[in-house]
């Protein structure tokens, strides 16, 4: 039996179909990686699993009494809790049990009811059959594995960064053990260590999850087949991501195919009807319309078109690009010892380190948006930097894009903020979309389309694959290594910056 069941399933925003009509099962111990281009429904798809949001039509179906464990990094906590103390909330109901045990130890001690003993007996089996006596062990695990040890277990959740509270969530979530997981791109704020540690987890877990993440080569190894939304539809394949890809192609070559045919017969016959609706043959081209009408006509393919990122270039002549002497980072205190580093001009640098350490806070204060706590830092005269912050967070998510750029930019023409958005893989009609309704993926290229409109001879960017498709990855790597400035890239993916990069700085404590 299945542990849930989507049937029919129709979506749609405002002229946008998502998909019509899409069925999905999700069975016991089967490993799922939901893929799709940005834009296609991936997370839209998470939140009515999870009944966020109601479906335009279809139903969804959980197995009776399933525990579904979903990765919500935005659920409200209590900021008051350490770190040590909101992984225990994940034991909850053993802590209930032990109090129960006491409560009814107390009232056999007032009654001598051997009714009472008999309930507390068969509490502490369940307690002495379960995880209690190990909840210490496995919060331990877990933290190192996650990397959350390093934050302190004492520290208060409302000290941390958004990236470490999503990892604490993580947490969390992995120890309930729920039947399923539902997890909307776990690794976006895990370094490559971490990853590894999280990858080893889910192939060993025994229940069934639904993972949507971008990272290819996690979904790699943790799947046992892929679902993926196109055309409208959503597939599911057996086998992981490669084999599921090479099924894809096949399937879509067919596809395109079948639509194409299928439009050359619907232009022959509109064009039969237009030529013989008023004449002697209008009532042949009447019956030919009623057929038309009932032909239930294939989702025409995705026609956007790659997105391309030029940067334009600020020329500048020098041969070191940044310095830093004795630099200290950080808000309140000093995150790691003092860094002394040399980037030459031209150079593209990656910058790795688990996550947490100040891999962000560094570029945030190389930037000047926080002061530095001690040493300091020079950039040769005339260097006009350029940077992508990882977090998607807007002054007035209710713009569009087009208006977001044109505050931004109040010299261009819409015109040109168009062509702009379009090139970065932003069509009409998401341009003219509140960015709070853009998928993570739609609202990175508005970040990376910000950047392609301002000259710069120095472009950092923080984490900028975490949202973005395979096809939006490729090309966004091409324009960084065409890019004749210098470049950090704070990224996760090794496969991402290791072919453009001439060297990896490792930072640690």
């Amino acid at each position: 039996m299945s542990i849930l069941d989507l049937t029919n399933i129709t979506q749609q925003f405002g002229e946008k179909i998502l998909y019509e009509n899409v069925h999905l099962q999700l069975n016991p111990g089967e490993h799922v990686g939901l893929i799709g281009q940005n834009g296609a429904g991936k997370s839209t798809l998470i939140k009515i699993i999870t009944g966020e949001i109601l479906p335009d039509e279809g139903q969804i179906q959980w197995q009776k009494n399933a525990q579904i464990g979903y990765l919500d990094q935005y659920v409200a906590v209590n900021e008051n809790l350490t770190i040590r103390g909101f992984l225990q909330t994940a034991f909850s109901t053993d802590f209930e049990k032990e109090q129960e045990i006491i409560k009814l130890y107390e009232e056999y001690a007032a009654t001598l009811a051997e009714p009472l003993l008999e309930k507390a007996g068969k509490l502490q089996t369940q307690l002495d059959q379960g995880d209690f006596y190990q909840i210490d062990t496995l919060i331990n695990e877990m933290s190192t594995g996650l990397g959350l040890d390093v934050l302190g277990m004492d520290s208060k959740l409302e000290k941390l960064s958004g990236g470490q509270r999503s990892k604490v969530i993580l947490a969390k979530l992995l120890l309930e053990k729920p039947d399923v997981f539902i997890l909307d791109e776990p690794t976006n704020h895990l370094d490559d260590e971490h990853i590894a540690w999280l990858t080893a987890f889910l192939q060993e877990f025994s229940g069934a999850f639904l993972v949507v993440s971008h990272d290819h080569a996690f979904l790699e190894q943790i799947t046992t087949h892929i679902a993926d939304i196109e055309f409208g539809k959503l597939t599911k394949y057996t086998g992981n991501l490669k084999q599921a890809l090479q099924q894809k192609e096949q399937n879509r070559e067919s596809y395109l195919k079948k639509y194409y045919s299928q439009q050359k017969q619907i232009e022959k016959t509109e064009a039969y009807i237009r030529k013989y609706k008023a004449g002697t043959r209008s009532t042949i081209a009447k019956s030919r319309q009623k057929q038309l009408d009932k032909v239930e006509r294939l989702t025409p393919p995705n026609n956007t078109a790659t997105p391309i990122y030029d940067f334009p270039y600020a020329p500048i002549v020098t041969t070191l690009a940044l310095e830093t002497t004795k630099l200290e980072i950080g808000y309140e205190k000093v995150l790691l010892a003092p860094i002394d580093l040399g980037i030459r001009f031209g150079e593209k640098v990656a910058i790795r380190g688990f996550n947490g350490i100040g891999k962000s806070t560094l570029l945030k204060t190389l930037i000047y948006e926080i002061p530095s706590l001690g040493g300091n830092f020079h950039f040769p005269e005339n260097t006009i930097t350029n940077y992508f912050s990882q977090d998607l967070v807007w002054k007035n998510p209710f713009e569009t894009p087009l208006q977001y750029l044109s505050d931004l930019y109040p010299a261009a023409s819409i015109k040109e903020l168009r062509r702009h958005l379009s090139k970065a893989g932003l069509p009409n009609q998401l341009a003219q979309e509140p960015l709070s309704t853009l998928s993570g993926g739609e609202q990175t290229k508005v970040k990376l389309c910000q950047m392609t409109m301002k000259k710069s001879n120095f472009l950092m960017l923080d984490e900028p694959t975490n949202h973005i498709d395979q096809e939006t990855k490729l090309s966004l790597q091409k324009s960084l290594a065409r890019f004749d400035g210098t470049v950090i890239i704070v990224s996760h993916e090794q496969e991402f910056y290791q072919n453009i990069t001439d060297r990896v700085i490792e930072i640690s404590l």
